[in-house]
């Protein structure tokens, strides 16, 4: 593959990596860190009684906690900013995301949308053609919506007659949002503003659309307070959200989550109700009934979805008796499983999801965590390949409507920016419809995929990248990059960050841990409840893999993970500290005695348990918590929290509070951080600048600890 060029002069900004004496390496005193206060509070899980130091940490919006924040970014930015090449490093990634960045189109009538980035705008725009050929006019300026750029936004559906779109606005990277009307024809809004939406879209019928969301929170509350009570609305255009009409609430299961979607030809209408992360009902009736919903798939136990509906009959992808998943074909009128008709039976390969346009289903296969898709007849026949540009790699896309000829999907993989092709539905055939082009050479890198043991002898992939030509002496410094949990399966994708470790002879590795989807449901449980020690055991392994190949050290390896991946390197943080050079914890489940506590955490309990609920589920939390299993008098390797002020997901307070118990612990010389984002959430919606800032802090941090310099 050919790579269009910018040139930067990249060469001559490159970041080496050369070996610094160990009497180099960054180190910290105790009496650097700021004093964290301990207000000791009693907590008692079934007869055994814990002390927590750190509970008031919990308020976010206290004024200890806002002063102990400030105290913590002055001695992290102090840090950072002494980093003597971190100036030089800010200039090089600037240059490498200014290049144009552009979504797939989304055809509404004529017309055809798209999102654009011209390389280091705050937001980007949304622009309208006239047409697949026609000229690209500004429709909505998502950098215009805020001075500091932190306010997003995303199209969604469009209404039938496809005049109107609903647009969803969210601020400072929260959970919350709100959900705006445009008119298609003059870009203006309507003056429709529906608010405390969250986990929603906007599903159109007539002349409105349902939509979900929570009661307004108390003042002070919106970030931290336990969410309840998620209920279906229906809102029609020009009337206040005070008069929405209420479509489905469940004050029974005050917890669960609920939305409504319709079938294209808007004959039916789906609700779909879910105690959390794992597991979920479907429920249905005609859009004209007036009546209840009615039980469609109540078996919390199994992951049935409708995805389509032909001829009156829904099409659904299940893992029933397929824990790969198969399609199959049921009746409304007959929806147990012995009535289904099977239209494409479970294969040796993940089915990962199905979509539909253009008169086709879509088949989206994980082999070995890469994506074939395959396109299907609706009577099951017909299955045939859709030939992607590389056979590694991750597809996404085939979505569209009925009548549509042409639909588009993205392709992206570890040395493949992300592009855009359009799939002709008639021929099959693809072709290029936009490609970035980034300052660098994909010829100059490989990536492999190995497998390795586990600790109970499993089998676990990785893959691995590194430049070509690559000396496995043990001295490459290498990030290793996990998830592993919540049946989301990590596939090769494209970083212009990435290329600042891979340019500078340093090694990308990424194993599909338990936990994850890659492999199907029993993957999947594999790696959840009382088997979450698993999914430790698979990343310790592949770190350990990485040594015993030569391919780096403890002394230049470092590990990092987001949200249940940062629980993930908090947990082997503080089970292997010996292992690690650097750790980077971001937006971590960190507290797993008490996360349940705050806005949505209950709703991971089916992934996780709940330590109220049993001796036996606190038992084996507290054995792998990260917070609760940091020793005194340890040394821990260089670490770098990094948490948000508006992550109304995972809550910063449990960054907090494993930061200081860790700055507490540590009795290495390591320095052990909290980066503390303002105006940002749990990871989405983050302007160009602050994930510029964020890289160039991470990376900065990565290479000063393992001693390297430019």
């Amino acid at each position: 593959m050919k790579i269009k060029f910018i040139t930067l002069g990249f060469a001559a900004m490159l970041l080496w990596a050369c070996n610094t004496p160990e009497a180099d390496l960054p180190t910290m005193a105790k009496n650097q860190y700021p004093t964290t206060a301990k207000e000791p509070v009693q907590l008692d899980f079934h007869g055994t009684a814990l002390t927590d130091p750190y509970v008031w940490l919990e308020n976010d919006t206290s004024a200890a906690t806002a002063g102990w924040v400030k105290r913590q970014q002055a001695v992290t930015d102090s840090f950072l900013q002494t980093i003597p090449f971190r100036g030089a490093l800010k200039e090089k990634l600037t240059a490498m995301f200014n290049f144009e960045k552009v979504s797939s189109p989304m055809k509404v009538g004529d017309r055809y949308f798209l999102w654009k980035n011209s390389g280091l705008e705050p937001q980007g725009k949304y622009y309208v053609r006239q047409g697949l050929e026609g000229t690209d006019e500004v429709f909505l300026d998502v950098n215009a919506l805020s001075a500091d750029g932190t306010v997003s936004a995303s199209l969604g559906e469009a209404s039938e007659d496809n005049r109107f779109i609903s647009v969803t606005v969210s601020e400072a990277g929260s959970d919350w949002s709100q959900i705006k009307v445009m008119d298609v024809a003059t870009g203006k809004e309507t003056g429709d503003v529906l608010k405390w939406v969250k986990f929603s879209g906007a599903s159109w019928y007539r002349n409105g659309f349902f939509y979900s969301r929570y009661p307004e929170p108390g003042p002070g509350q919106e970030l931290s307070a336990s969410n309840q009570n998620h209920k279906v609305y229906y809102h029609e255009l020009g009337k206040p959200q005070s008069e929405d009409q209420l479509v489905y609430e469940n004050a029974e299961r005050a917890n669960w989550y609920h939305n409504a979607y319709l079938s294209e030809d808007k004959q039916f209408i789906f609700l779909v109700a879910a105690p959390g992360t794992d597991g979920w009902e479907t429920h249905w009736k005609k859009t004209e009934d007036s009546g209840p919903f009615k039980p469609l798939f109540t078996d919390l136990t199994h992951h049935t979805s409708v995805v389509d509906v032909h001829n009156g009959k829904f099409i659904v992808l299940t893992d029933v008796g397929a824990p790969k998943y198969r399609l199959v074909e049921v009746d409304p009128a007959s929806p147990d499983p012995a009535a289904w008709r099977e239209l494409m039976p479970q294969t040796e390969d993940l089915l990962q999801g199905v979509t539909s346009g253009g008169g086709k289903l879509y088949l989206s296969y994980l082999s070995m965590a890469n994506n074939r898709i395959f396109a299907l007849n609706y009577d099951g026949s017909g299955k045939q390949e859709v030939k992607m540009p590389d056979n590694t790699g991750s597809a996404y896309g085939f979505s569209g409507k009925r009548e549509d000829k042409d639909l588009f999907y993205g392709f992206t993989s570890f040395t493949y920016p992300n592009s855009i092709y359009r799939f002709n539905v008639a021929t099959g055939a693809s072709e290029l419809f936009y490609q970035p082009k980034v300052d660098f050479n994909p010829g100059d890198f490989e990536s492999k995929q190995v497998t390795y043991k586990s600790k109970d002898g499993t089998e676990v992939p990785m893959f691995i990248v590194h430049k070509k030509g690559l000396t496995l002496d043990g001295t490459n410094p290498t990030l290793l990059y996990g998830y592993g949990g919540f049946n989301v399966s990590l596939t090769p994708s494209f970083s212009v960050s990435r290329l600042m470790l891979l340019q500078n002879g340093g090694v990308f590795a990424m194993p599909n841990l338990r936990g994850g989807g890659e492999f199907g449901e029993e993957w999947h449980k594999g790696g959840m409840l009382d088997k979450k020690q698993n999914v430790f055991d698979d990343f310790i392994a592949a770190a350990e893999y990485l040594i015993s190949q030569g391919y780096t050290s403890s002394a230049h390896l470092g590990i990092e993970g987001g949200s249940n991946g940062g629980l993930l390197v908090g947990a082997c943080m503080t089970q292997r500290p010996d292992l690690f050079r650097v750790c980077l914890p971001a937006v971590g489940v960190m507290d797993m005695l008490r996360f349940h506590h705050f806005t949505v955490g209950k709703g991971w309990i089916p992934e996780y348990g709940c330590a109220d609920s049993s001796a036996t589920q606190f038992n084996y939390l507290r054995a792998y918590s990260p917070y609760h299993n940091l020793k005194e008098n340890t040394v821990y390797p260089c670490t770098m929290v990094s948490t948000a002020d508006h992550d109304d997901r995972v809550v910063p307070a449990h960054s907090f509070k494993f930061a200081a118990r860790l700055q507490e612990c540590n009795s290495g010389a390591n320095p052990t951080l909290i980066r503390i984002e303002t105006r940002a959430g749990h990871g989405a919606g983050r302007s160009t600048e602050q994930v510029i800032e964020e890289q160039v802090d991470k990376w900065s941090f990565f290479f000063h600890c393992m001693g390297r310099s430019l």
